[in-house]
């Protein structure tokens, strides 16, 4: 893996100024011909005649605000110049265009900046997106803690919960409820958090349990 190739084209991504939780580590994987993701239920579609290489970044959090265990993602395509060419980001189980027609949110023209949704952490190249979602304050406040720890098919086999499990990690993630500030700034990503898709792949699980260690503890203590 080309740990300065990811880290050259890596998103610049801005949160809210509230915002409790960051990226733990990100997992990439570099495309050099069509293929499906590792990460993400989709296929990446590579027209080699324009586009060089894709890098998938699959970003993972400890938490949301409503449940343990955060994966999202942000492909960028470059192209023969080694010029970003497009980008898109994961929204909400779905994936959406990252990188502005006008490419005015490309910093430094190999940086594509983009906002993540305070709390949940969806991704978009316009800020005000998040406002259009319903239950956009909601989520970070009343439904703090809501889902306990969610188990996607990337944990399938490898992590279970239960009602008791579920319970105590809402009752973690409750202490960090807030109401958005909508001021963003960008957060600036460690050399030491870019790894490949296998590795952290692997380590979820450790992740995983080292994080329900932690509200075990906080749970025991406050009984």
């Amino acid at each position: 893996m080309d740990m300065e190739l990811v880290k050259r084209y890596a998103p610049n991504i801005y949160f809210d100024e509230r915002e409790p939780f960051y990226p733990i580590k990100i997992g990439c994987t570099i495309f050099t011909e069509s293929g499906p993701s590792p990460s993400f239920r989709r296929e990446i579609l590579l027209n080699t005649e324009d586009i060089k290489y894709v890098i998938e970044y699959a970003i993972y959090w400890d938490f949301d605000i409503q449940h343990l265990f955060e994966l999202e993602h942000v492909w960028v395509y470059v192209d023969h110049t080694d010029r970003i060419a497009d980008c898109e980001a994961s929204f909400h189980g779905k994936y959406i265009k990252g990188l502005l027609k006008d490419r005015s949110n490309l910093e430094g023209n190999t940086h594509v900046r983009l906002y993540s949704q305070p709390g949940k952490h969806a991704f978009s190249p316009i800020a005000q997106l998040f406002e259009l979602i319903p239950d956009f304050e909601k989520v970070t406040y009343e439904k703090a803690g809501s889902e306990g720890l969610l188990i996607t098919s990337i944990l399938k086999n490898r992590c279970n919960t239960n009602e008791n499990i579920n319970k105590m990690v809402g009752d973690y993630l409750k202490q960090f409820r807030f109401r958005p500030s909508m001021k963003y700034r960008k957060y600036e990503l460690s050399d030491d958090i870019f790894t490949d898709w296998e590795t952290l792949y692997n380590e979820i699980p450790r992740l995983i349990e080292d994080k329900l260690k932690v509200i075990i503890q906080a749970s025991e203590n406050s009984s």
